[in-house]
């Protein structure tokens, strides 16, 4: 699974990574790519308007703002 956050640095852009990652670490969720999106050419081919954003394999899943653990773990597992 391939994971993307949307963003170019701002403090909800990083409470999003530190949020996925925890989801990841306390589920011990395996083979999930992390990877942290901060060039702006590329952020706008994901069609988004306002950072932060979420991205789980080329699906955008949220952004502008902080869904949820619950939300996250759900779209990771695919629920």
């Amino acid at each position: 699974m391939q994971i993307k956050i949307l963003g170019t640095g701002c403090a909800k852009c990083m409470l999003l990574e530190r949020n996925v990652k925890a989801v990841i670490e306390t589920h011990q969720l395996q083979d999930i790519f992390l990877e942290k999106v901060t060039d702006f050419e590329e952020i706008l081919n994901y069609n988004i308007l306002t950072t932060p954003g979420l991205v789980v394999d080329g699906e955008t899943k949220s952004s502008g703002g902080i869904p949820s653990n619950q939300q996250i773990l759900s779209w990771l597992k695919n629920d």
